[in-house]
């Protein structure tokens, strides 16, 4: 069986080393880069499973390799965990807003490091792999669970692989209600319950992608003070 294979980005090679170490006692195998630029070439080349990002760093910093992935059709959906020491929630949600999967801040245990990427890793195996593809559909939105591509009136458009998770999770729901805490659990993982913040974060990015009028969602829509549920 293949190992899978994580990128880790960061100008501090003390970082890199450290995280290489735990990463590749897990069973993981792990590429290495020391600034943004060198990343890129190595995401288009090696096609990684999960990159581990750092914000601040020369040569194109986390912010724009984010961007330039999120913006490239065959790579928009490599999972993304950015790393950084920044700590305020305005931070947070512009990462998260630039396409981050999650966000974790320094200084951080590497086992926490280490719990996120297998819960991000599983959740993918978990709704994409070993099961028949599918077809999900509801009014112009249509999801293809084996390919991973959505489209909305026949025209293609590209998620994160967390947005991706989020909107099959809706769709298999046919309406019903998901609670906040449920929809978190099932599309990101068990680690991930207690974020609400970065739930939000991906919804608003999800409406801006799918819905005619972000403002007056169609597909997406909110149950207050409840969750969210997919409308018809």
């Amino acid at each position: 069986m293949l190992k899978q294979r994580i990128l880790v980005v960061d100008d501090d090679k003390e970082i890199v080393r450290l995280m290489r170490g735990y990463l590749e006692q897990a069973g993981y195998e792990v590429l290495a880069a020391y600034n943004g630029e060198t990343a890129l070439h190595i995401i288009r080349r090696e096609r990684p499973d999960l990159v581990l990002l750092d914000l601040m760093m020369p040569e194109k910093d986390g912010l724009e390799v984010t961007r330039l992935l999120r913006s490239d059709p065959l790579l928009a959906q490599t999972p993304v965990i950015m790393l950084t020491a920044r700590v305020s929630d305005t931070d947070k949600i512009v990462g998260l807003e630039m396409g981050a999967d999650d966000y974790i801040t320094k200084p951080y245990n590497p086992r926490e490091v280490l719990a996120r990427v297998r819960a991000s890793l599983r959740v993918r195996t978990s709704l994409g792999g070993g099961v028949q593809s599918k077809v999900l559909r509801s009014g112009g939105l249509e999801l293809d669970t084996g390919m991973r591509r959505v489209r909305v009136d026949g025209r293609e458009v590209s998620l994160t692989a967390t947005e991706f998770d989020i909107l099959q999770v809706l769709l298999e729901q046919g309406g019903f209600v998901l609670e906040r805490g449920e929809l978190i659990r099932r599309a990101l993982g068990d680690q991930f319950l207690g974020v609400d913040r970065t739930l939000d974060s991906h919804i608003r990015n999800l409406r801006r992608k799918i819905e005619p009028d972000p403002q007056k969602p169609r597909y997406i829509q909110t149950v207050y003070g409840v969750g969210y549920r997919l409308g018809d």
